[in-house]
């Protein structure tokens, strides 16, 4: 095991998320010095005789500055901006700050196969990962999904695959970090709340390629070929429905590499923005020992996956779809140019200061916009711009009951909120679960 040049190093974890107790355990395997810091009190005592035992300091209920003194290291938790004072003033003393993705790579003994991009990187996550399986192979997902990178590693052998969703956070946080295949699905403008810029937040991303070379392989989006402009030496693979490219849409198929796959009325996971995520998919698997049988039978048989696109049911003739992790414009753009028939389109969360002008042009099947959370009265101007219908309601448990009155035999309900979750939810899993705990309410 490559111990990366922790053994001993004085290191700081902060945050005592699940990442964060990830993090010290691996460190503790690589013989480092911790010191575990967070805002949170650990109250269990278990925990603290456990932490104790591998030799960790507890610093919780602050972050006092003194604990920099001899530090040489900090893994933090993703989601923890680095404008706080404590990591300013890390920055200032020039201590390096990285996330337990980078601890990940100098543990893991099996190859890595990295997936970021805007939209769309957890169902390629899982599409490569189905792929592999029912091609015989043992692939480990894990990463940005719920499933610390650095608690995957403990678990793989050579004989695995680490299929690694990242996200800009955790990339931001990264120093010899090197995947054997990188795939980006897209890159457009978010996180500006967390990054300051758009430029910031590509770069982040961006960050993926910053140790690969030839002898890797990243897969890029055709679309926006012209983003890899500045990093050559690259061996790249581009995918893309529009455009002859190694992974495409060519006569109603699916083609790789000149081979055709599969029709697409074959394609159980439907929507132009999922058959780039195939594509995408395929690219991946493919250079990980992935068959055409078992992509094929991937194809066949893999559906949405919870809080994405997610079909929950009818209810007197309506059809209910879950879509809470669409978290900004884009994402839910895709979901609402994916009906034809009248939608009750149920959205709103956190206001991170975006515009909502751009989801205009795909709002031709809405009838009715239903709204909660901080950005309620923007969605309220958007409808008034628009001349849609307009309710509001407290929560998604609320407006799924309240769609439940105007809906009518052959319309959707569609909850895809185009906002993050923060403002109510502790994440997008929360607030799916609760619209769909409100639509499991409904009479039958």
């Amino acid at each position: 095991m490559d111990t990366g040049g922790f053994e001993n190093k004085n290191v700081i974890v902060l945050g005592y998320g699940r990442s964060g107790r990830s993090a010290v355990s691996a460190l503790a395997s690589l013989g480092a010095n911790i010191t575990l810091t967070t805002n949170e009190v650990i109250a269990d005592e278990k925990i603290r005789q456990t932490l104790k035992g591998w030799g960790v300091d507890i610093v919780d209920g602050h972050h006092p500055a003194s604990l920099l003194n001899d530090a040489e290291l900090i893994v933090k938790n993703p989601g923890i901006p680095y404008t706080i004072p404590f990591l300013e003033d890390a920055a200032a003393r020039e201590i390096p700050v990285i996330t337990d993705v980078e601890l990940a790579y100098h543990m893991s003994p099996a190859p890595i196969i990295g997936i970021t991009g805007t939209n769309g990187k957890t169902t390629v996550t899982h599409l490569i990962g189905e792929m592999l399986e029912r091609s015989g192979l043992s692939p480990i997902l894990c990463g940005n999904i719920g499933y610390p990178a650095s608690e995957a590693v403990r678990e793989a052998t050579a004989e695995n695959i680490l299929v690694m969703e990242l996200s800009s956070f955790q990339l931001m946080g990264i120093r010899d970090f090197c995947p054997d295949t990188a795939v980006f699905t897209n890159i457009y403008e978010a996180h500006i709340d967390y990054h300051g810029s758009r430029e910031a937040y590509v770069q982040a991303k961006m960050n993926l390629v910053s140790n690969m070379d030839a002898s890797q392989t990243v897969i890029f989006n055709g679309r926006q070929k012209e983003m890899l402009e500045g990093h050559p030496g690259l061996h790249v693979e581009y995918f893309s429905a529009a455009g002859d490219y190694e992974s495409c849409i060519r006569d109603g198929a699916i083609v790789h590499k000149g081979t055709p796959l599969l029709p697409l009325d074959q394609v159980k996971l439907q929507g132009a923005h999922n058959h780039e995520n195939i594509l995408a998919a395929i690219l991946a698997a493919k250079n990980h020992g992935a068959t055409d049988a078992g992509i094929r039978e991937t194809l066949m048989h893999f559906g949405s996956i919870p809080h994405r696109m997610e079909y929950l049911g009818e209810h007197r003739g309506a059809a209910y779809y879950n879509d809470s992790k669409a978290t900004n414009n884009l994402a839910t753009t895709f979901a609402l140019e994916s009906f034809q028939a009248p939608v009750i389109w149920i959205a709103g969360g956190l206001d991170r200061g975006q515009s909502l002008d751009g989801l205009i042009p795909s709002m031709d099947s809405v009838a009715m916009i239903i709204t909660f959370g901080e950005t309620k009265e923007k969605f309220q101007a958007l409808a008034e711009r628009t001349g849609k219908a307009l309710e509001m309601a407290e929560n998604p448990h609320d407006a799924v009951i309240k769609a439940a009155r105007y809906a009518k035999p052959g319309d959707v309900v569609l909850f895809s909120p185009a906002c993050a979750s923060w403002d109510q939810y502790k994440d997008y899993e929360a607030r799916g679960d609760h619209f769909k705990e409100g639509f499991s309410t409904l009479e039958k």
